[in-house]
């Protein structure tokens, strides 16, 4: 009877340690929820081409700097930018604004195309540009003179990563796009909309366009073959559908990082618990970026839009912060999912410690 007691009073003493436990945790993790200001953060994936009175304020608000990615895209004009709006952005807000600069393979052909292309990325390095992104043009847009899809690995943009490695900055890689590109439309897939509204992009329609594994592979080669090159690939590598396909490449490559960008709906798509074991393992190897940004001139719009557009950012940022911090129930982009619930120490480094280090920001 003795015995039976003294179990019994030991079961009662564990349950109340685990519930007082539990309990804990669980304010801690919603102390941190709503304090977005405990953890500092720089979205590594922004395009915020157009100045707004409010961008200062927002990022104040949530303790976040931004990088400015720039893209080039060859349209009936020439070469379109957003690098002078941005360099402008930054030297205004040098404590807000950092810089990302752009290589395109129009031209690959010319004798001068690797001379012009360095003598750009010199000018803007010394301008403050901190990484280069590559876009999907490679592989899915842009062809040489024969007519072939010029790939990331084509040897004749070597000189240019070993002119980066020299200069020891990195290179944010988006190439190819999610699997679903070369799907019919799937109205229950979270890149519905927006294949549905850049018809361009969907390759389902173009066959002419390689195939997903040809682009993937030769993005594969080029990281393979440029070990001291460091390269942030973003958008989950175009591999957001399966974290398993992303940690088989991070532990092949130990120069590539990710950043999940546009993507969290694929991620939501997959099971939490999963997708909170790939943060975990790869927390030194994760970056935030957001992929938000704006396309139009503050001058032409009215208050309320500008309000309109302020709070729907502060929401978006919101929701990511959520699902990254906490354990709630979330939609994002279509998808049921709950939140990862991730450690203060994790969510610091994929906030801010990650970026600071992949940059050399200090």
């Amino acid at each position: 009877m003795k015995i039976g007691v003294w179990l019994l009073t030991s079961l009662i003493i564990v349950s109340s340690c685990k519930t007082n436990s539990e309990n804990d945790a669980s304010k801690e993790t919603s102390e941190l929820v709503n304090d977005k200001q405990s953890i500092k953060k720089i979205d590594v994936h922004s395009h915020y081409k157009y100045s707004r009175e409010y961008l200062p304020v927002l990022h104040q608000k949530w303790n976040m700097q931004s990088v400015l990615v720039d893209v080039s895209i060859k349209d009936s004009t020439g070469i379109v930018r957003s690098w002078d709006s941005y360099l402008t952005h930054a030297q205004k807000h040098p404590d807000l604004f950092f810089l990302c600069s752009s290589l395109i393979g129009v031209g690959i052909d010319s004798p001068d195309f690797v001379e012009q292309a360095i003598q750009q990325l010199k000018r803007e390095i010394d301008s403050g540009a901190r990484m280069v992104k590559v876009w999907k043009n490679f592989g899915m847009v842009t062809k040489d003179s024969s007519g072939h899809y010029i790939q990331i690995d084509d040897s004749r943009l070597q000189p240019i990563w070993d002119f980066l490695k020299q200069k020891n900055i990195p290179v944010m890689a988006h190439i190819g796009e999610p699997e679903q590109a070369w799907r019919p439309l799937d109205p229950n897939n979270p890149h519905y909309g927006y294949y549905k509204n850049n018809p361009q992009y969907h390759a389902y329609k173009f066959p002419e366009i390689p195939s997903y594994e040809t682009i993937i592979s030769a993005r594969d080669k080029w990281i393979e073959n440029n070990p001291d090159l460091k390269i942030l690939c973003a958008h989950l590598g175009s591999m957001s559908h399966d974290v398993e396909m992303v940690s088989e490449r991070l532990d092949r490559f130990s120069n590539m990082y990710v950043e999940p960008a546009a993507r969290f709906g694929d991620l939501a798509n997959q099971d939490s618990k999963k997708v909170r074991a790939f943060f975990e393992k790869y927390q030194d190897r994760i970056l935030f970026g957001s992929d938000y940004g704006n396309a139009t001139p503050e001058n032409i719009m009215s208050p309320d839009e500008l309000k309109e557009e302020e709070m729907n950012l502060d929401e978006s940022y919101n929701k990511l912060w959520r699902y990254l911090s906490s354990s709630d129930s979330l939609v994002i982009r279509g998808q049921k999912t709950q939140g990862l619930q991730l450690s203060k120490e994790i969510l610091h480094k994929i906030y801010y410690k990650n970026a600071i280090d992949f940059l050399e920001l200090r």
